[in-house]
C-alpha cells in the first residue's frame, strides 16, 4: 500500500494548486515519476479521488464534480488503532441480527479499508479481528436501525416495552438521546414522556418500535451522563442516592483486581498482607452483587453492611441449591 503521508501530499498539492504539472509534482514530492504514477492511480481507483489528466493545462487536477471540492479520502487520515477501531465496529454491528442488514450497509467503506491496509485474500485484517461476545443477547436490526434513526434524526420513538423486572409489557414515547454497548448487550438513553423521566432500555426487549414526526425532548449531554453515569455498570443513578461498598480482594485475586476498571471513579490500595482494597460506588446493588459472587471466596465485602448480608444470602441461597454444607 501507498504511503498515506504520500498521498496526503499529492492530494493536497492538487487541490491547493487547481493543476499540477508531472514535473512539479516529482519535484514537490521528491519521488520518481513511476511512483507517482502508481500513487495516482491508487488514488484513482482505490480510493475514488477524481482526479483526472487536463491535456490542456499539462497537469492533473481534480474532476469538476458537485464534490470535488470536498474531496475526503475514506480512511487516509486513520491512524492504525483508528482503523482496528472500525473493523470492531463493522464486528458489532454485524452481530445485531442474523440478517446482517447493518454489515451490508457498511460494506463499501469495509472494502475502502481494506484497500488502504493492502490486505489481500488470504491475509484480510478483517478476519484477523476478533469480538468475542459472552451472552449476548441479540437486537433485530429493524429495531436497532429504527432507534438509530429517531436518534440521529433527533425525533421520537413510540415503543412497546418488556419490563423485565415486572414482566410486564407496555408503550410509551420516548426521545433517544444515546446508545450505549456494555458486556454485549446494547442499550437507550431516553427521556420517557410517560414518567416524565430519564430511563435506559435494552434494545433486546423491545418488541415494537416506530419513529414519530414530532421532535424529541432536547437535553444537554452533560445532564445525561451526571444522571445515567453515576450508578454501578449499566444501573442508572436516577432514582436512588449513591453508596460505596468496599471490597477486599485475597493475594491471588488481586493481582488482577489492582489492573481492572470497576468504576470509572473507584477508589484502590494495596494492604500490608498483600491482598488489595477497591472501593466503588453504586446506585443499585444488582449488577455488583452479580460481579462479587463471580469472584467466589476470593473477595469479601468489608462494608455496607447491607450489601454483605445481601451477598451472604445469595451465597446461601446458592449452597442451598447443592444441598447445603459440602463433604
Amino acid at each position: 500500500m501507498p504511503n498515506a503521508e504520500r498521498l496526503a501530499r499529492i492530494e493536497r498539492l492538487i487541490r491547493n494548486r487547481g493543476v499540477v504539472s508531472m514535473a512539479t509534482l516529482m519535484e514537490e514530492t521528491e519521488m520518481s515519476r513511476a511512483t507517482l504514477k502508481r500513487d495516482l492511480e491508487y488514488l484513482r481507483s482505490r480510493l475514488g479521488a477524481p482526479i483526472e489528466y487536463d491535456a490542456a493545462d499539462n497537469g492533473y487536477r481534480f474532476a469538476a464534480t458537485r464534490d470535488a471540492t470536498r474531496l475526503e479520502l475514506p480512511g487516509l487520515w486513520l491512524d492504525e488503532s483508528e482503523l482496528y477501531s472500525l473493523l470492531m465496529a463493522h464486528q458489532l454491528l454485524a452481530g445485531l441480527d442474523e440478517d446482517g442488514l447493518l454489515a451490508r450497509h457498511m460494506q463499501p467503506l469495509l472494502e475502502r479499508i481494506r484497500h488502504l491496509l493492502g490486505s489481500d485474500a488470504d491475509s484480510a485484517l478483517l478476519d484477523r479481528v476478533r469480538i468475542v461476545s459472552a451472552m449476548r443477547r441479540p437486537v433485530p436490526s429493524r429495531w436497532f436501525q429504527r432507534v438509530a434513526q429517531a436518534l440521529l434524526e433527533r425525533r421520537r420513538l413510540h415503543l412497546r416495552y418488556l419490563t423485565r423486572a415486572r414482566r410486564e409489557t407496555g408503550e410509551r414515547d420516548v426521545s433517544p438521546q444515546r446508545l450505549v454497548h456494555y458486556r454485549s448487550t446494547w442499550y437507550l438513553d431516553a427521556w420517557c414522556h410517560r414518567v416524565e423521566g430519564l430511563r435506559r432500555f435494552a434494545l433486546d426487549a423491545i418488541e415494537d418500535a416506530g419513529v414519530l414526526d414530532t421532535r424529541a425532548r432536547e437535553l444537554p449531554l452533560a445532564e445525561v451522563q451526571a444522571a445515567m453515569d453515576a450508578g454501578y455498570g449499566i444501573y442508572a443513578g436516577v432514582r436512588r442516592e449513591r453508596r460505596w461498598a468496599v471490597l477486599h480482594f485475597d493475594r491471588t485475586a488481586a493481582q488482577w483486581a489492582s489492573r481492572e476498571q470497576w468504576h470509572p471513579e473507584q477508589q484502590g490500595r494495596w494492604l500490608d498482607d498483600g491482598r488489595y482494597a477497591l472501593r466503588v460506588p453504586y446506585v443499585e446493588d444488582t449488577e455488583l452483587v452479580m460481579d462479587i459472587l463471580r469472584q467466589g471466596e476470593q473477595v469479601e465485602v468489608v462494608e455496607p453492611a447491607a450489601l454483605r448480608r445481601t451477598v451472604r444470602a445469595r451465597l446461601a441461597a446458592a449452597l442451598a441449591q447443592y444441598g447445603g454444607a459440602p463433604d
